[in-house]
Parts: C-alpha cells; structure tokens; sequence
C-alpha cells in the first residue's frame, strides 16, 4: 500500500467501516441472495448482482461496466462458482475506480506541491460544503500545517458566520467581508493574507447557489482570475464538495459542475448512515477526477482521505 499506509490507520479504518455499515448491510443482503443455493455463477446471478449495485446508487453506466467486466472473467476462467464471486466483484470494483493522479495525492502529513497550496472549494448549498472546509482545515492544521479560510460565499449570510464558526473552532484566521462582497475581492484578499502570512494551506469557501451555469462559470472564473493576480498558478486544487446521501442527484451535480467549472478532486460528504454508498463508485469512474475525501460522521476527524482499496473492502468486510 506504500503511501496510503501512513494514513490509513486502525482509527480511519472503524469510521470507514461503520460509516458503510447501511450501504454494506443493503448490498451484501442482495449479493448473498443472489448466489443463494447457485453453485455458478450464471445469468440470473449476474441479474441479481446488477440489481444490487443498482440499488446501492453504483449507477446504470458503472453497474453496467462491472458486470461486463465479471462477465469476461467467468468466460475466461470457466470452474468460477459464487463462492469467489465476492473476490471477482471486489477486484472488478476496484478496476473500475479511478486513482488520484500522483502529482496531487497527499495527506493531511505529507508535503503539500506548493507553498502556498490553494483549495478553491465548490457545491450546491446543503451539501456539508462549510463543514468540509472546518474538517479540512482541522486535519491540516492538526498535521502541523498553517491554515487560512477565505469566505468567498458573500450571497449568504449564513455561509460566512458558518466559516467564521469552524475558523474558531479550529483556531485558524479567516478573511471575510460584509454579505454582498464581490467574492472574487473576497479570494483576493485571502490569497494575498496567506503569501504575506506565509500560510502552508489557504481555503477558499465559493457560493453554492447562483441563477445558472452561466453566472456560475463567469463568478468561479472571475474568482480564478483574482487568486492568480497574487499566486499565477494557483488554484492548486479545485474541490467539488457533493453530498452522498442523495445517491444519484450527486451524479446530476457533478455532470453541472463539472461541464462548467475546472474540478480537480471530489469530497462525498454524508456517507454515514446511507445505503447510497455506492454513489462513491459512480462519481469515481464516470468523472475520471479523484475522489480524494470522503465525510463520514459529524465530528472534525470524520473526513478521510479516499482510498479505493479500503474502500471496496470495507464494502465487502462481514466483520
């Protein structure tokens, strides 16, 4: 596992574990139905387990490339039965997800590709977008780094108090305007704070709510155009916030985001205590852009780094 081995530890591995629980009960329930009394594994397995990854909100187009995938595989190695039908879906799952390319993986530990590093984070309002940038900022700053917020959603009230909240709570600075700023002022602002600051992290919260697409690429494109008058390359990293509970609506706003906006990462917050898991495999394999965070619980530790291996075998873990 190499990388992944730091940051996986036994702690991430139970809230990984128990944050699927819904998710692992449905799909397992369905799988072992599935293969009940077969001794093959057959059409009507493969019918069965297409419904349950159907179910578990895996999506029509990733479903679809899983089974054809396990298809090949028992016409490959014809003495398959459904006792390694388990494996055979682990390893096909795992196939089909996307890894992080490795000039963006990192840690909340390890040394971030530039100084300062700038998180443009985006998403529809409700989706955990102002608690994923606390819980970041925590794990960042936990890990030893220094970090700064810049509250750039100056359409709501709410958004800035929220992230001023999780700024204290954090004990971490934020820079912020009165409501109806010009946001990308907002992002300038903190942008040339974090340089003169000498910040490791800087974190940029945007409006999760404008009238269209047009409106919203001009503001993140604006917002862009300012980072870059202090930092030219910078956003490092362009982060979808996407709330997985609502199973296939979080497909629908990461095809709306996504055709509009440069996204560079996923985060899937809210996958403890929904059975639409799975969602987690769609948006990995259909947007071929990392899911590098996964939210799995309401307290500050509870946003993990992504990794596909853990993942599937939590998925697939009776324990």
């Amino acid at each position: 596992m190499g990388f992944f081995d730091k940051i996986f530890g036994k702690k991430e591995k139970e809230t990984l574990d128990q944050g699927l629980q819904k998710t692992k009960e449905s799909f397992l329930n369905k799988i072992t139905k599935a293969v009940a009394g077969k001794t093959t594994v057959d059409e009507e397995v493969l019918d069965s387990l297409e419904e349950a990854l159907v179910s578990a909100d895996v999506g029509i187009d990733t479903t679809v490339q899983i089974i054809d995938r396990v298809e090949k595989r028992v016409a490959r190695d014809k003495y398959l039965n459904t006792s390694e039908l388990n494996g055979i879906l682990q390893d096909e799952i795992r196939g089909v997800l996307v890894d992080a390319p490795e000039s963006n993986s990192y840690s909340f530990q390890s040394a971030l590709p530039s100084k300062p590093y700038v998180i443009l984070v985006v998403g529809v309002n409700g989706v955990g977008k102002t608690t994923t940038i606390g819980k970041l900022a925590y794990n960042f700053k936990k890990a030893g780094k220094s970090v700064l917020l810049g509250a750039a959603d100056t359409f709501r009230a709410a958004a800035v108090d929220q992230l001023t909240i999780w700024s204290e709570r954090v004990g971490v600075p934020i820079v912020k305007q009165a409501m109806g700023s010009d946001p990308a002022a907002v992002a300038f602002d903190a942008v040339a704070s974090g340089v003169s600051r000498e910040t490791e992290v800087i974190i940029i919260d945007t409006a999760g709510r404008l009238h269209n697409k047009a409106h919203l690429m001009e503001e993140l494109a604006k917002i862009r155009r300012s980072v870059q008058k202090v930092i030219p390359d910078a956003p490092h990293e362009v982060l979808l916030v996407l709330d997985g509970s609502t199973g296939q609506n979080a497909l629908e706003q990461a095809k709306h985001f996504t055709a509009t906006t440069d996204v560079t990462a996923i985060a899937i917050t809210k996958l403890d205590g929904t059975a639409k898991g799975g969602v987690v495999l769609a948006i990995a394999n259909q947007f071929k852009i990392p899911v590098k965070f996964i939210g799995m619980g309401e307290k500050m530790e509870d946003l993990l780094v992504f990794d596909k291996h853990e993942f599937v075998d939590s998925l697939f873990s009776l324990g």
